[in-house]
Formats: C-alpha cells, sequence, structure tokens
C-alpha cells in the first residue's frame, strides 16, 4: 500500500495515540488500529508494534563482526595491488594466482599458506572496498570538474550570432602539443583569434591551469592591436571556471561559450588552429620548462611574420 502521510506525520500519530492504544480495551484497540492503519499504509503487524512501543529496529551503519579479512590479507593485497601498477578489482582478481606465484618465485610477497588463500578467495567488489582508503590516499583528491553553475550562467553564442561585431571579439581555444599520444604532461598554446579583422595571438601554456590561461591571457592582450571586450571559448573547465568567470567581469569583458560538441561554433579559430598550428611540422611533442620557453619565442617569430605577411596581401588587394 502507498504511504498516505509523511514520516513526520506518521511519527506524530504514533506518538498521540500510543498511550490510548497500549490502555484501551480490545475493541478500543481494534478500531484505533483498523484507523491507524488506513492513514498510515502500515502494515498491521508493523503498527501494532509501534503502538506498543516497540522500537524498530536501526537501519544502516556498519554490521558488526561481518570484516572476514585481517591485516596481513590487506597488506598482502597491497603490496599485490603496487606490483600490479594498480589495476582495479576486476582486472587484479583474474590475475591474483599468477601474480602471487611470480612474486614468490621472485623472493617478493613473503605470505603464508592462510593469507594465500584468503586473497585467492577475495571477489572483486571485496578488492576494490579493501583498497578504497588506500586508493584515496595514493592518488590524492579527485579533481573538480568545471562548475555547472558557471557554466550555465555564460550565454550561448553560436556561429550564426556574430552580427559584424567591431575589433575585440576573440574566439579563444587551446592547441595541445602532446604528439601522436596524449599521455602525461605536455605544453598548450591559447589562440585568439579576432572575429572582426582575423587576428590571431598565441601564448604558449606550460600547464593547462586556469590561473596559467589568465596570466598568458592578460599577456596576450598587451600585444593586441585592440582592447579585448569579448571572450568566446568552447565547454572546457580550463575556460569555464570561478577564476576566468571573475576576471571577465573585473575587466568588463564578454564571456560567451559555444554550444558542446559544436566545432563550428568556433569556426574562426579552427581556422587558424589548422592553417598555423596543425600543420606547422616544427611543432612535436613538447614536454618541460625548455621546451615551453622554446615554444613562447617559436610562436612569437611565427605570428609576427604571419601578421606581416597578411599586411603585404591585404596592400596588394587594396592597390590599384
Amino acid at each position: 500500500m502507498m504511504r498516505k502521510v509523511s514520516m513526520a506525520t506518521r511519527a506524530e500519530l504514533v506518538a498521540a495515540i500510543s498511550c490510548r492504544y497500549v490502555l484501551g480495551g480490545r475493541a478500543e484497540k481494534a478500531r484505533m488500529l483498523d484507523e491507524f492503519v488506513a492513514l498510515t499504509g502500515f502494515h498491521r503487524k508493523h503498527a501494532m508494534r509501534l503502538l506498543r512501543g516497540e522500537r524498530e529496529p536501526a537501519k544502516g551503519g556498519p554490521r558488526p563482526g561481518r570484516r572476514v579479512y585481517g591485516d596481513d590479507v590487506r597488506a598482502a593485497l597491497v603490496v599485490v595491488w603496487e606490483a600490479s601498477d594498480r589495476i582495479c578489482g576486476k582486472r587484479l582478481h583474474p590475475l591474483l594466482p599468477t601474480l602471487i606465484e611470480a612474486m614468490e618465485r621472485h623472493g617478493h610477497g613473503d605470505m603464508n599458506s592462510e593469507t594465500r588463500r584468503q586473497l585467492l578467495t577475495m571477489s572483486p567488489a571485496t578488492i576494490d572496498r579493501v583498497l578504497k582508503e588506500i586508493k584515496a590516499s595514493a592518488t590524492g583528491p579527485r579533481r573538480r570538474k568545471g562548475s555547472t553553475a558557471i557554466r550555465r550562467s555564460v550565454p550561448v553564442r553560436t556561429f550564426s550570432d556574430w552580427d559584424d561585431p567591431a575589433p575585440g571579439f576573440v574566439e579563444a581555444d587551446l592547441v595541445s602539443h602532446s604528439g601522436p599520444y596524449g599521455r602525461g604532461a605536455f605544453s598548450q598554446t591559447l589562440v585568439l583569434t579576432d572575429i572582426a579583422t582575423g587576428w590571431t595571438e598565441c601564448a604558449p601554456l606550460l600547464v593547462r591551469e586556469q590561473t596559467v590561461l589568465i596570466t598568458a591571457l592578460a599577456e596576450l592582450r598587451k600585444l593586441l592591436p585592440f582592447p579585448l571586450l569579448g571572450f568566446d571559448t568552447d565547454n572546457d573547465s580550463v575556460f569555464m571556471n570561478e577564476s576566468v568567470h571573475e576576471y571577465c567581469l573585473r575587466d568588463n569583458i564578454e564571456l560567451t561559450r559555444c554550444r558542446p560538441y559544436r566545432k563550428n561554433d568556433q569556426a574562426f579559430v579552427e581556422q587558424k588552429e589548422w592553417r598555423d598550428r596543425a600543420q606547422d611540422r616544427w611543432m612535436p611533442t613538447l614536454r618541460g620548462a625548455a621546451s615551453h620557453s622554446g615554444t613562447g619565442q617559436a610562436l612569437f617569430v611565427n605570428a609576427v611574420v604571419r601578421e606581416f605577411l597578411s599586411a603585404i596581401i591585404q596592400a596588394e588587394r587594396k592597390a590599384p
């Protein structure tokens, strides 16, 4: 039967009529019980126990006496987990017999027969549960995602919403220099492309982090021949966060974003990236501070030459 009243109301009903129920006669108890069951939707036996004042069994919390595996088994599991390069329980479980045998053959993981037996009987779920605290301390806190509230507060601008803007409204994007494999730490390039003029500026980022991005953006603003009026980005968390949002509010910069997974909403900067970054054979995998410094110099020279040639081409087109 569905609940007829809220939990708080049912508790108030129990407190109000339990005394009369205990002191009442058989017929009166039956009548009160019928009304109570009709109001609350409780099973009749459960309602009788509540009105008699019997306490409900405690819910939740750890069950006492359920720990099967001792500290020696847990310590052995941690050693095996570290040896497996910290894989998850579902992958580690079928490897345990082979891994334990190999470790013992090479003089590692000294354990007695009972510890080995208990370790081999662990289920994948138990392995993950035992390693939960170890994983948290070994890997640190989870990386926080971009604020959903910030993302929702930033208006969306599509490719068709640019209505001949004044110089100063730019599209921004990050280009990663990871080479063929996107693993580990590598440099990134912040690319700004002005909608009205096509003017493009680039700055290297040693790490992909919001404060580093703000510092690079402040330096790029010094190189722009016009004030920065608008900053249109994708939905990456390095853009959609409180630091960038507050920076744009403080400097009166209009912050907008494209639609998720719609690259054509940022067609201007995407076209520049393809021409200037994706086709550059001199831009290999860039890692470390040394490559970061060299990247900055190369990007500056490339930007100067590119804009100089663009100015010459524009002048030739306008010449009679």
